[in-house]
Parts: C-alpha cells; sequence; structure tokens
C-alpha cells in the first residue's frame, strides 16, 4: 500500500525546460562550428585551385624559355570547372639578368572578386 505523503517520482517542469535549453545551446555551438569548417574547407579548396593556375602560369614561363618582358598580363584557368583570373606582373630587378613575376589568382567568392593567392618567383636569363 502506497504512503499518502510519497510523491510521484519524475522531473519537473523546470528540470525539463533546463534540460531543452541546454541541448538548444549544445546544437547551436555545434551548427556554428559546423559551418566555419564548411567555409574553411571551401577556401581550402579555392586556393589549392588558385596554386595549381598560378604554378602553371609560372611553369608557361620557364617553357617558354626566354627572360619575359616587363609589364602585365592576364590569363583565365580553369581548373574543377571553376574559372580563376590569373594577373602576371613581370617587374624589373637590380640585376637586368633576371626578371621578378607575381602571380596573383583572383576568383568569385559569394558573388564578388576576391585575390585568392599571389605566388612571388625571380627568373633568369637562359
Amino acid at each position: 500500500m502506497k504512503h499518502p505523503l510519497r510523491r510521484s517520482r519524475g522531473f519537473t517542469l523546470i528540470e525539463v525546460l533546463v534540460a531543452l535549453a541546454v541541448v538548444a545551446i549544445t546544437l547551436a555551438a555545434g551548427l556554428q562550428a559546423t559551418g566555419a569548417l564548411t567555409r574553411a574547407a571551401s577556401r581550402q579548396n579555392d586556393q589549392w585551385l588558385a596554386q595549381l593556375c598560378a604554378e602553371n602560369e609560372l611553369t608557361r614561363l620557364r617553357l617558354a624559355r626566354q627572360l619575359p618582358g616587363v609589364g602585365e598580363t592576364s590569363a583565365d584557368c580553369t581548373q574543377a570547372g571553376q574559372t580563376l583570373a590569373v594577373r602576371l606582373v613581370v617587374a624589373p630587378t637590380p640585376n637586368p639578368n633576371f626578371r621578378r613575376i607575381d602571380a596573383v589568382v583572383e576568383g568569385t567568392v559569394d558573388g564578388s572578386a576576391v585575390r585568392l593567392l599571389m605566388l612571388s618567383t625571380v627568373m633568369g636569363r637562359y
């Protein structure tokens, strides 16, 4: 027989609400972390593709086996279905037998043009 003053065992409404609030906060933090990881992975992918484009253009200049002229040129590079713009800036150095070459790769992120990568090297006469 049950004792008349004995309370039933269970959770109170306050305890349930506190538990739901803790779960909600944890899920929100997890969602933010997942979004940050996704953005970082996308950015890393864009930079990797930009590096491929920059290295391809610099290799193309090396294979020409002649000192490039001073100035600026642009080319499009398509990697993994994404078109990136590569701008090569050739500048003189104090030694006339060498040129500094900057490969600047730009792409579109969220509809706006951004610089993804800049790769620099020095090229000498052959």
